[in-house]
């Protein structure tokens, strides 16, 4: 996921900032709540007595880098059982990868009994990306061991790249980006190998592809994407991404990687949304009814509005009268659940998340040209007063999200052992 309109270069210590609820300061040290995870026959023991699974249908949470804007309450607001973020791969050269963020979060998490995904970001957006034999490579592959180390084995799913087609210059589609990421993998697979032996707890998935509902983003590139995650017996399968204008265009993505994909292979969905579809209506003149109800001028544009909530936030029952009467919202406030019913049913979904908390960066300079992440959010705790000191939860998809959590994925999660 891209944030238009982040300020350049993107500033962790102003999106960290002063969250007194952070996640991470909820930490490793607060022993409430945690599973115990000393089991070695399964990568993961419990008190619960459940016996360990493979992934598949799971619904789960997203943070993606940030986890600052979420706490532990929220998640259990939400029964979540599962948590996902990515950690970029330039901070482990400036912090120790276990105290990086998105890492730390997630091995907090893990002892707590979440079921963790961890995507690995390597952001070449505005360089060339190093050759799969140089000494840039080397240091790439010197960090990803770092994370390796802290991870490996704690986290369920790792996937070898965030976003890769996007976080890469157009030139390097031409090859390079394969060679990069097919020997990040490699390097993966041996190294779990040498260090688990025959079983390990951690399973590998190939990171997320874009836009594959527009025929130009399914190019030469992707199909060796895809075929490599075929044809490679370690690797499970292959992430997406499907931030659509409709819910139409996810089936696209399906269409596209599930003939690709090993009979044995699953796959994951670690963000997806309507984000286009909020975009093109940002335009749009707000519902009278609102704006009589709250005496704003006719005329006034939706993304006024938004800019109006991010600026002072409302009460609850004004922001949900806003996405309520606003027909192109409330048609669709039960796009989670519809989604999530179309990746379960092909049989082959691990694991999908869905964004958590709304964060600094979303809000900040909102305006007609911005993407509305803000309002994928399960929780609008940036646009809402908390009420009784707690995040309000989002229209229509935070009840849907709790609906949609099944008993087999509450805590303590215990997943399988996978061969390496």
């Amino acid at each position: 996921m891209r944030i238009q309109n982040e300020p350049k270069p993107v500033s962790r210590r102003w999106l960290l900032g002063a969250s007194g609820a952070a996640l991470l300061t909820a930490g490793c040290s607060d022993t409430e709540g945690k599973a115990d995870t000393g089991g070695k026959a399964d990568g993961g023991g419990s008190t619960s007595g459940k016996d360990a699974v493979v992934p598949g249908g799971v619904l789960g949470a997203n943070f993606n880098e940030d986890p600052s804007t979420m706490d532990f309450s929220m998640l259990e607001g939400l029964s979540a059982g599962w948590l996902r973020g990515f950690v970029p791969m330039p901070e482990i050269d400036e912090t120790p990868a276990e105290q990086q963020a998105a890492v730390k979060a997630l091995l907090s998490a893990h002892d707590r009994g979440y079921g963790t995904v961890l995507s690995l970001k390597f952001p070449y957006n505005h360089r060339p990306m190093p050759a799969a034999d140089s000494s840039a490579m080397d240091a790439e592959l010197a960090r990803v061991d770092k994370v390796l180390d802290a991870a490996m084995g704690k986290v369920d799913i790792l996937a070898m790249a965030n976003e890769p087609f996007i976080e890469s210059l157009k030139k390097d589609h031409d090859g390079t980006l394969n060679a990069f990421y097919e020997k990040v993998a490699r390097h993966v697979i041996a190294y779990r190998k040498k260090r688990f032996g025959e079983r390990c707890r951690t399973r590998l998935y190939m990171g997320s592809l874009n836009h594959l509902d527009r025929p130009d983003w399914r190019t030469q590139a992707t199909e060796r994407w895809m075929t490599f995650t075929r044809e490679t017996s370690e690797i499970e399968g292959v992430d997406i991404h499907p931030h659509v204008a409709a819910i139409e265009d996810s089936q696209k993505y399906l269409d596209y990687i599930l003939p690709k994909l090993r009979r044995d292979q699953k796959f994951l969905v670690t963000e997806f949304s309507l984000v286009l579809l909020w975009e093109q209506h940002l335009r749009d003149a707000i519902p009278a009814e609102f704006a009589r109800r709250y005496k704003l001028p006719a005329g006034t544009k939706v993304w006024q509005v938004i800019k109006q909530a991010t600026e002072h936030p409302f009460p609850q029952h004004k922001w949900h009268d806003f996405l309520s009467m606003s027909p192109w919202f409330e048609t669709h406030k039960h796009y989670l659940r519809n989604q999530i019913q179309k990746f379960r049913d092909t049989g082959q979904l691990a694991v999908a998340t869905y964004g958590v908390a709304q964060a600094p960066a979303m809000v900040k300079d909102f305006g007609p040209d911005k993407q509305p992440w803000l309002l994928n959010s399960l929780y609008s705790n940036l646009v809402v007063r908390p009420e009784d000191g707690k995040p309000a939860p989002s229209y229509g998809f935070f009840d849907d999200f709790r609906a949609l959590q099944r008993a087999q994925d509450h805590r303590p999660v215990r997943t399988a052992e996978t061969r390496t």
